[in-house]
């Protein structure tokens, strides 16, 4: 049976890196809509990195509620003055879900607080990372409308390849989008209407297995053939390792390992792991702090085809 879902030109990416505005932030959203998928801590090793490059960084957090990446920051200040260690620390602050009874008026309640949480930092800093809830929410859908960059971890199972797509079991033909894929149309539609520029959608394999198993090879095929569907660059992630755990309860990332500052010992294990995080930040392609702004006027994202239109 023939899809409806037919190749579209790739709005999301644009050829080249496209230059920072002067004086704005580059937005780096980290987002789908399923938990246990490591954004939290891809969001502090990421921010690490650029701030151990000379970046300043701040970071929010729309998962209030269970605040995951707030905690890894608290435990992380935490540690620091009880091992009296001075480590790179993001700015940090959280949005809070609004408790307001009206729909209408919590959705404006939150976006006014969502901005002005941005307003904040925005001019201020080289990079917002902004961690969103493991659900459908409305603060989660306003921060995809101002990514620049939209980074998606994705475990590496078909569960959560789910959240992308529709695959047949028996031909590992893409079906049709899934939830995350349409939200995220609708939400890079909106913001091409809105004359923001293409965002660069990224799909992290996350979690990635070291062993050669069928699973891992219909994964990278089936992610491929998405990619060019419904426009997403494929980045591996960060393999399944119990250093993660391990690190959250001293706030320490991978990259604070080399530093000797009373943490785990540094294992070849660990090298590895620290390499990785290096290639995902390598593979976002992020715009330098020092590059100049192409002009004053924002460039214009071209209409969003409806990813399930009929060819």
């Amino acid at each position: 049976m023939s899809s409806g879902f037919q190749p579209a030109p790739n709005p999301s990416i644009a050829q080249t890196q496209a230059a920072r505005t002067a004086g704005r932030a580059h937005l780096l959203v980290i987002g789908n809509e399923k938990g246990g998928s490591g954004k939290s801590t891809a969001a502090l090793h990421i921010a690490v990195s650029l701030l151990g490059d000379g970046a300043k960084v701040a970071t929010l957090d729309l998962d209030a509620r269970q605040g995951t990446l707030g905690r890894y920051i608290e435990n992380r200040a935490a540690y620091c003055k009880r091992k009296g260690v001075d480590l790179p620390m993001p700015v940090h602050a959280a949005v809070p879900l609004s408790i307001l009874p009206d729909r209408a008026a919590a959705e404006a309640d939150e976006r006014a607080r969502f901005e002005a949480a941005l307003e904040q930092v925005i001019g201020a800093v080289d990079f917002v990372i902004i961690d969103t809830p493991g659900s459908d929410t409305h603060l989660s859908r306003l921060a995809h409308t101002w990514a620049d960059t939209l980074l998606t971890p994705l475990n590496d199972s078909f569960i959560d390849l789910d959240l992308l797509a529709r695959v047949d079991p028996d031909t590992l033909k893409i079906v049709r989008p899934s939830i995350y894929a349409e939200a995220v149309w609708k939400q890079r539609q909106l913001r091409a209407v809105q004359g923001g520029r293409p965002v660069d959608w990224i799909v992290m394999r996350n979690r990635l297995s070291s062993l050669a198993a069928r699973n891992k090879r219909d994964m990278g095929t089936v992610l491929a053939a998405l990619a060019r569907r419904i426009g997403f660059r494929v980045a591996a992630g960060l393999s399944e390792r119990v250093i993660y755990k391990e690190l959250f309860l001293n706030g320490l990332t991978l990259l604070d390992l080399k530093r000797g500052n009373g943490g785990p010992s540094l294992t070849l294990s660990h090298v590895a792991a620290r390499q990785e995080v290096r290639d995902l930040v390598a593979a976002l392609n992020l715009p330098r702090p020092d590059a100049a702004a192409p002009s004053a006027a924002p460039a214009t994202a071209p209409a969003m085809p409806d990813p399930q239109a009929a060819g």
